[in-house]
């Protein structure tokens, strides 16, 4: 499908069925590549012309607004399925494609009755999308949260020896405990092995190996339990009494002394806090997505709508009363544009053309700069992705 559709209306002179045959013999002339559909916009109720002026002043804005939470959700649920490692699904709304509801559009009575003033139905789309956006936000940050712990976690598992969780890397014969003998965990880095090997041993006064029967200091009581791109892992064992005073004097000779107490009840804790992590992330992604789904669906129907209302407000404005409009929705290719717009100017009244033409040609409208189109007929764009 197309990522960007214009909207315009043209002002109808004879009858619209005359109008829409024409522009469709033009189309496939002049530029056949070019999708074109007809979009049914009902009578609305025109009510004043302050109120029209006033609400035109908004539209803009408002367009901006449910355009831009349209995209963030559409976002959203490109990021959960890759994340996911789904096949990306063509978006719906009320169970069709996205592109065959906006080249097909009919309106919805019941949610937005015509009699309603358009600033109501206006100001009641607008509250709606905002309340979807809130909730989004919300929702987005309960998974980020989760989904935050978990990468936490992981960098600690999976990061270098500095910074990451011992718990995997230590088995219980690696520590020694007693009433007066300590195991310490060094941290040393990989080009300084050698240093470390030759020096821990006179970093204190009591490095030992512990037997089980007899306590003696000894060399080469150090055991390298892992090695990563940048440290590896040693053990020590020495007096409690004189544990400061090493990891004080490892300090100033670049080795890192980490703080390790081996616990199995604590070992196990964290790996049930991971797991459950894990649950609850992947049941919080499956709902957001779900959710996104269907809340993308709600609000680009509310945003057609609104697009809809903006069309007669503006071609009202534009053309006068009573209405007397073609509006349509057409694609064009990039290399087609000039081409279509030459098509649809000519299929305006000639007379008001120059008025409308751009700062480069001329034209009077040019200094209204903004969103204002620079043409005799009443066009924006809405660009679905």
């Amino acid at each position: 499908m197309a990522s960007r559709y214009w909207v315009v209306s043209l002002p109808v002179q004879n009858s619209a069925s005359t109008l829409w045959n024409s522009l469709q013999d033009q189309i496939s002339k002049h530029s056949f590549d070019t999708p074109l559909y007809r979009f049914n916009i009902p009578n609305l109720r025109v009510g004043t012309l302050d109120s029209l002026l006033a609400l035109s002043d908004d539209l803009l804005k408002s367009n901006a607004f449910i355009e831009g939470v349209s995209h963030k959700i559409r976002r959203q649920i490109e990021e959960l399925e890759r994340i996911s490692g789904l096949e990306t699904n063509a978006l719906t709304v009320d169970g069709v494609p996205v592109d065959s509801y906006l080249t097909r559009f009919v309106w919805d009575e019941a949610k937005y009755p015509t009699m309603s003033p358009l600033r109501e139905i206006v100001d009641g789309i607008h509250t709606q999308v905002a309340k979807i956006e809130d909730d989004l936000k919300v929702r987005v940050a309960e998974y980020n949260n989760v989904r935050g712990q978990l990468n936490a976690i992981n960098r600690k598992q999976s990061g270098s020896l500095a910074v990451r969780d011992l718990s995997n890397l230590v088995k219980p014969e690696d520590i020694i405990t007693s009433e007066h003998l300590v195991t310490l965990l060094a941290v040393v880095p990989k080009y300084s092995q050698k240093d470390w090997l030759s020096s821990y041993e006179t970093l204190t006064s009591y490095v030992v190996l512990c037997d089980k029967a007899v306590h003696f200091q000894v060399p080469r009581s150090s055991k390298k339990l892992y090695e990563d791109n940048e440290y590896a892992l040693y053990t020590v064992t020495l007096f409690g009494r004189v544990a400061d005073n090493f990891r004080t004097s490892a300090r100033e000779r670049g080795f890192q002394v980490r703080d390790f107490e081996y616990s199995p009840e604590a070992q196990e804790s964290r790996k049930q806090e991971l797991e459950k992590l894990m649950q609850d992330q992947d049941n919080l992604r499956s709902t957001l997505l779900q959710w996104c789904y269907a809340s993308y669906g709600e609000v680009f129907s509310s945003w057609m709508h609104f697009c809809a209302v903006r069309v007669f407000a503006e071609s009202i404005l534009r053309y006068g009363l009573p209405p007397s409009f073609l509006a349509c929705v057409l694609a064009p290719s990039v290399k087609g544009e000039k081409k279509v717009r030459t098509i649809l100017e000519g299929l305006c009244d000639s007379a008001n053309s120059t008025y409308w033409k751009t700062e480069d040609e001329g034209g009077a409208m040019a200094g209204l700069g903004g969103d204002a189109d620079a043409h005799p007929y009443v066009s924006f764009t809405i660009n679905v992705a």
